[in-house]
């Protein structure tokens, strides 16, 4: 199967002089001044006049980017029966005639659409250019065309056939439609929770983060043009408590694929769980929720590779992704390297306006944001943690917050435990001696399962953090920072409360979207109902 699939997207560079360099700067230019209407888009139509809210860029809350339309129930029961509308003639249509528009997609996206899409995350989203890049070019780009891959070979996974019989099995779309909410911190994920489910036969009502609107209304538009039919997808931005609702209403409600916060996936389940009786059928529930990712040295790792790491895993994108490092437990013989190296390090980190290409990080997303990283750091100080950098937080231009690293005494402190999805970073010293004890430590702290690191040279050491490890995080790094899965290599979820682990990136997750059909056709039926046995 490997030979089938195709090559990941090359990430661009935007060194000085590059040509990509140029292209994104004309297209930040092209927002400059530019407040973008941003309708619903419900079967092949877009949808003004309702209500909107602007939407302001996180580094200069000054500056209005969008009025972004919101739906009420009226549009999202307009939106469903559309996507129900839609499926027959979309699930009927050929597989490779389906293939073929996310194909295309992928390719527009890699071509002309490119810096349309970077450059709506970096100024909605604040993405620096290389975070977009890997984002809403690459990962989205990878993610549409490995999905069409994994697809294929899944319908090549053919039963056996006996003497005297065909037996094929047939992979039907679920019955009805399947809601897709999504994210604010990647554009690709954004555009993946619609599409991998629409591949298969479904159709879809998708509710974007409203954080994300720009950058997944014109990846909207992107589908469009690669000829994406009416009804397929329909994008609904809206409050979510009422868009869910509304959904949660229908009968037709099929399935949920879901990127978010623990808490909102929770109350998803519990509400799908309230209404099960009233569906057709059950709902498959999808989701990708918290985590508290760690990274773990053992004495014998390279100090240098391990500041890198944290850093890195810790501040790009303002330690919003959902495998951002947020807790470290480092040998007490190592620190003292590892601690000079990331301090020297965050010295010459910048943070500011996106525009500029020499900043490192962004602002975090919306003052609910600033204001819960706020509070998590004031409650480090009135519990006597040491704030080794960092721990400023400023809304004067944007919602900036320091890249911050905390050094703890207690593995049960709150910062060690709870998500705080920004870039603050709490380490633990401890012993070299207490390896084997750190080891249950970092298991048993956090209830979230997603991403984790261990760095070692010693093989016994790797082997034995694998080994009681193996289920504290459902994608584990070896001398790597716990960040930056990709497609078709590190297949993504985790376990525990953060998520379903059904592996976006891979076949895993395509197959919840289908519910297959076994079809035995045997060529010479039976005439007579004795058995020999009986004679």
């Amino acid at each position: 199967m490997h030979d089938s699939l195709p090559l990941n997207e090359p990430v661009l560079s935007y060194a000085p002089g590059s040509a990509e360099r140029t292209a994104i700067r004309a297209a930040l230019q092209h927002h400059a001044g530019r407040v973008t209407e941003i309708p619903l888009f419900i079967d092949g139509q877009r949808i003004e006049g309702c209500s909107s809210e602007a939407l302001h860029a996180p580094h200069d809350h000054g500056r209005r980017l969008a009025l972004v339309g919101q739906a009420g129930a009226a549009e999202v029961r307009r939106a469903i029966a559309a996507a129900v509308r839609a499926q027959h003639d979309w699930a009927a249509m050929p597989f490779d005639s389906r293939a073929a528009i996310f194909l295309r997609a992928a390719d527009l996206l890699a071509g002309p659409w490119r810096q349309r899409l970077n450059a709506a995350t970096m100024l909605g989203q604040s993405k620096t250019v290389y975070q977009a890049e890997i984002d809403s070019a690459c990962e989205l780009i990878d993610f549409l065309r490995f999905n069409v891959a994994f697809a294929r070979a899944m319908l090549q996974q053919q039963p056996l056939s006996g003497p005297g019989m065909r037996n094929a099995m047939d992979y039907r779309p679920l019955e009805g439609f399947i809601y897709a909410v999504t994210p604010f911190n990647f554009t690709a994920i954004a555009g993946n929770l619609p599409c991998a489910p629409a591949l298969l036969g479904n159709t879809v009502v998708w509710k974007p983060a409203f954080t994300a609107s720009l950058s997944n209304f014109l990846f909207m538009e992107l589908l469009e043009a690669a000829g994406l039919p009416p009804g397929v997808i329909n994008f609904v931005p809206g409050s979510a408590a009422a868009v869910s609702e509304a959904v949660l209403q229908s009968q037709d409600f099929a399935g949920l694929h879901f990127t978010g916060s623990t808490e909102v996936f929770d109350a998803l389940w519990q509400q799908v769980a309230h209404r099960l009786p009233t569906f057709h059928a059950y709902p498959r529930l999808v989701g990708e929720t918290g985590g508290k990712d760690f990274v773990l040295a053992h004495a014998s790792a390279d100090a240098d590779a391990v500041a890198v790491a944290l850093l890195r895993g810790a501040f790009e994108y303002q330690g919003q992704k959902c495998s951002a490092a947020s807790r470290a437990y480092l040998p007490a013989s190592l620190w003292p390297r590892i601690k000079a190296r990331v301090l020297a390090d965050l010295e010459t980190l910048r943070m500011g306006d996106v525009e500029d290409l020499g900043n490192f990080m962004g602002a975090v997303i919306d003052r609910k944001a600033f204001d819960r990283i706020d509070r998590y750091l004031r409650q480090a100080r009135a519990d006597g943690h040491r704030i080794l950098a960092g721990g400023q937080c400023d809304d004067s231009q944007g919602y900036f917050v320091s890249p911050t690293v905390i050094e703890v005494d207690d593995p049960q402190a709150v910062t060690m435990r709870e998500e705080i999805f920004g870039p603050v970073l709490s380490v633990m010293v401890y012993p070299d001696s207490d390896w084997s004890q750190v080891l249950s430590t970092v298991d048993g702290t956090s209830p979230y399962a997603l991403t984790g690191a261990v760095f070692a040279r010693d093989r016994d050491a790797i082997e034995e953090a694998a080994r009681r490890l193996r289920f504290s995080a459902g994608n584990f790094y070896l001398n790597d920072k716990p960040t930056g899965a990709v497609v078709g290599q590190q297949p993504f979820g985790g376990g525990r409360r953060s998520g379903t682990n059904d592996k976006a990136g891979s076949v895993l997750n395509l197959q919840r979207w289908t519910s297959p059909r076994t079809v035995k056709e045997t060529w010479v039926p039976a005439t007579d109902y004795r058995y020999p046995h009986m004679a």
